[in-house]
Parts: C-alpha cells; structure tokens; sequence
C-alpha cells in the first residue's frame, strides 16, 4: 500500500457538511508525504525481517502533525486518532513509544541523511529559490545562507536524566540549536545537562557540523555563522575559519561605525574564502 493512500479520493468543500476538527493537521500531513518526509524515514528505521503494523515513517509524521495542533504530550495522539476517517489509521500512544525507542536506536547518521534528503527536495522546490536573509533594513546575498546558534533553558519539573541546576538558578535541561535564517528550520540540535556552558565550543561545533550536513550541497558554498556574546569563544572562531566550505563572512558593523560594530550586519566582498570575522 502506498503512504499517501490515506488522502486518495477527497477534496475540500465548502458546502459546511462533515465538519472535521483539527482540519489543518491533514494539509500538514499531505505536505510531508509530497515531499518526501514521511518515504525517507521510513526507509531509516526499517529492520530486516520486521514488518510494523504502522509504518514509522508515518508514525513520525503523525507526531510532528500532533505537535503542529497543539500537542504537548504523547497522549494527544489521541486528537487524530480520533478523525480515523479522514486520516486513516493513526499509532496508538504505546506505538509512538515503540517507534520513538527504535528511533534512539537507529544511527544518527542514517536519521540525519534522510532528514537531510527531504530538506534538499524541499528547497529544490521552493518559488523563486532560497529567500535572502534580512538584518534589520539589510536584504543579505540570495546565495548567503545563514546559521543562528543559540543555547536556552528548557525547565523540568521533576527529576529526570540529565536534568540539573542551570546558570539561571533553575531546573532542567540546555539545549542548544542551529535554526535557518533563511527558511526559520531547526537545523540541528543537541540536548545537554542544565549545567551545560554557554560557551562551550565543543557543543557549538558540533551542533554546527550537524546542521551545515543538513544544508544541500549546492546551498554551501556561502555560508553565515552567527553566535551571540555568550556563545562567543576563540576555539569557535578557530574552527570556523579553519572551514573549507565557508564562503565570504559578513562583519558586525555600519557604514558610520568602526569594524565589529554591533548595530548592523553587512556583506563584504573584500574577503576571501575561509576568512571570519566577528564581535
């Protein structure tokens, strides 16, 4: 059976008649199956010699759906499962379990090339090409792709593993990120322990290598980092710099102030491939 065999067969009317909730959650579905997100999952989870009753790819694309309508735990599976009639079978909550204890156990490399696939298909279809990043009254180079990393504070509130006092005098985790200006994607990211640094430039080129992965190859050659103060260390510099694949590097400044000014990002052609700079 084919994965978009659910959607086979109706349209949207306007007629007012068989009224759905959560209407939205079957156009972000469709999405996923058009683009590839749901196929390419499923092909990195698959086990020789084991058939799952639902597909895990489709699993997946259930959870994020549920997430898009407000969900906040695994139970709230519950809300499409409830419309079986328009989305067809949808994973219990112990399936989503299952699947997402596979999914710890499938290589990182496999997930993030199959992520990495259905993102490639995606940009390859969007109008008019990659949109240019903006800073403040700035339209940045169309063929620039910048990368936001950034580190927060997510609260547990109870015990959990790896939770622990954070810089802020609270509880939980510190994650940290690399998000797509360009687009707004979560690139990549990494859960740490609450008292993770700020700085730590381990995290930061890691993350960093993770998501530059997640970039299609013809979207590399011109690429942005920027780290806010806490984040700002020399060993990261370094590592950028030391980059093949970094093309020109913006510096932090505006025509009427000094280099490495803080108010304005601005191109500059002047510099060559693999050079940094930054406040």
């Amino acid at each position: 059976m084919k994965g978009t065999s659910w959607s086979a067969g109706w349209g949207v009317p306007g007629d007012g008649r068989g009224v759905i909730a959560h209407a939205g959650s079957v156009a972000v579905r469709l999405l996923a199956d058009r683009v590839g997100l749901t196929e390419t999952p499923s092909r990195a989870l698959a086990r020789r010699g084991f058939v799952p009753g639902h597909d895990r790819g489709r699993v997946l694309v259930a959870i994020a759906t549920m997430l898009v309508a407000g969900g906040e735990a695994i139970a709230d599976i519950a809300t499409l499962r409830h419309q079986e009639q328009v989305l067809g079978p949808v994973a219990s909550p112990a399936t989503v379990w299952r699947t997402l204890d596979e999914l710890a156990e499938t290589p990182a490399k496999r997930v993030a090339a199959a992520r990495a696939k259905a993102r490639a298909r995606v940009w390859g279809l969007l109008p008019g090409g990659l949109p240019a990043a903006r800073v403040a009254d700035t339209r940045l180079p169309t063929n620039l792709v910048v990368l936001d990393v950034d580190a927060t504070i997510m609260i547990a509130h109870s015990e959990k593993e790896q939770a622990a006092r954070t810089f802020k005098k609270t509880f939980g985790y510190h994650p940290i990120g690399v998000w797509c200006d360009n687009t707004g994607e979560l690139l990549a990211a990494r859960l740490r322990p609450g008292n993770a640094g700020s700085n730590t430039a381990a995290d930061h080129t890691q993350v960093l290598t993770e998501a530059i992965a997640q970039i299609p190859p013809a979207y590399r050659k011109s690429l942005l980092v920027r780290v806010d103060g806490a984040g700002y260390s020399h060993e990261l510099l370094d590592w950028l710099t030391r980059l093949e694949n970094i093309g020109p590097v913006a510096e932090l400044r505006s025509p009427d102030q000094p280099r490495h000014s803080r108010r304005r990002l601005l191109p500059d052609e002047g510099q060559h491939t693999g050079q940094a700079s930054g406040a």
